[in-house]
């Protein structure tokens, strides 16, 4: 079987199994992932960008390596290939989870329970709940859903369609590792800078695509291109930006603005400034987009890896002699 079919077959049924199975309860594979790179971490920890490379390469270069060896060792077997592929894309990918938690903390909301919110925030973004009224964990809620549609979904389709399983789960493991260590901390600042480029890296295809297809899928297309091309650069971060920023517009909502994590306030700016403040109700709507997005993804992906086996054709043969003009002797 070509490898484009297996990848269309896998990744197809890999996301369906996300979408009716969700993740594991207990033995996630990022988990296990997380626990090891915790591992080489305290082996390696130094305050120093040198060290945290290391740590880096270690990290990601063994997912990629394993995933590389599993790929060839299931090769003869189209059924093993596109099942590994299948296991991959519902390891990386999770979109349903996602879902669950953003619906979860709006039904919170929809019933006045704002506390039961802030305990419920946590497990979909690292922002500080206790800081937040009902409209700015709705909008925590939504930003988060834009921003991990592009890092839980989109861009992990994007990376297989271009490398297969080691393409899968090696983002995967950037992205996670960068959740890990990648962030601003005293501690993190010089180790984690290797993790925060190298996931900026991988991100920027995926973050790009996730912003276009929302633009395709959301109710206002105008409203989230304009609203990409105008605030998209404003963004702190070169992936959550246009990300953000067409989710934004195509809603029809105001992202931004000031926000708090572990204890450190940041006033980042508003994306799209026309459009109204985020209401409970938005959750919903950012969870469907958030949806259509990721189908729309597996179809340009499986598209992309089908169409580069087809490149332009040009001439291997040329005549070995070509016939003169205008020859006079």
């Amino acid at each position: 079987m070509r490898a484009d079919r297996v990848f269309a077959y896998g990744a197809a049924a890999g996301l369906l199994g996300d979408l009716l199975l969700g993740d594991p309860r207990r033995g996630h594979p990022v988990a296990v992932f997380g626990r090891a790179a915790g591992a080489v971490e305290r082996v390696l920890w130094r305050d120093h960008r040198g060290w945290g490379a290391l740590h880096t390469a270690v990290c990601v270069g063994g997912v990629v390596s394993l995933a590389t060896a599993a790929a060839r060792a299931v090769r003869p077997s189209r059924a093993a290939s596109v099942a590994l592929t299948a296991a991959a894309t519902w390891a990386v990918v999770g979109g349903t989870s996602l879902a669950r938690e953003a619906r979860t903390v709006g039904r919170a909301l929809e019933a006045g329970d704002v506390d039961a919110a802030r305990e419920r925030l946590p497990h979909l973004c690292g922002r500080d709940p206790q800081a937040l009224d009902a409209d700015g964990i709705a909008r925590a809620v939504v930003e988060s859903v834009a921003e991990n549609t592009s890092d839980a979904v989109v861009g992990a389709l994007v990376w297989g369609a271009l490398g297969g399983v080691p393409g899968l789960l090696g983002f995967r493991a950037v992205n996670t590792l960068d959740a890990m260590v990648g962030h601003k901390s005293p501690r993190y600042r010089r180790y984690g800078w290797a993790s925060a480029r190298l996931d900026d890296l991988a991100g920027w295809p995926g973050a790009r695509l996730t912003a276009v297809l929302a633009a395709a899928a959301g109710p206002d297309p105008r409203g989230a291109v304009r609203a990409w091309r105008a605030d998209a650069a404003k963004h702190p971060s070169p992936n959550a930006g246009p990300v953000e920023a067409s989710f934004a517009g195509a809603l029809g909502v105001r992202l931004g603005g000031t926000l708090s994590y572990a204890g450190r306030v940041e006033h980042r700016p508003v994306l799209n400034g026309e459009g109204r403040a985020v209401a409970t109700r938005d959750i919903e709507r950012a969870v469907r987009l958030s949806r259509r997005v990721g189908l729309l993804a597996l179809g340009v992906s499986v598209a992309g890896r089908v169409l580069t086996r087809f490149p332009a054709r040009i001439p291997t043969r040329f005549p070995a002699r070509l016939p003169a003009r205008g020859r006079t002797s």
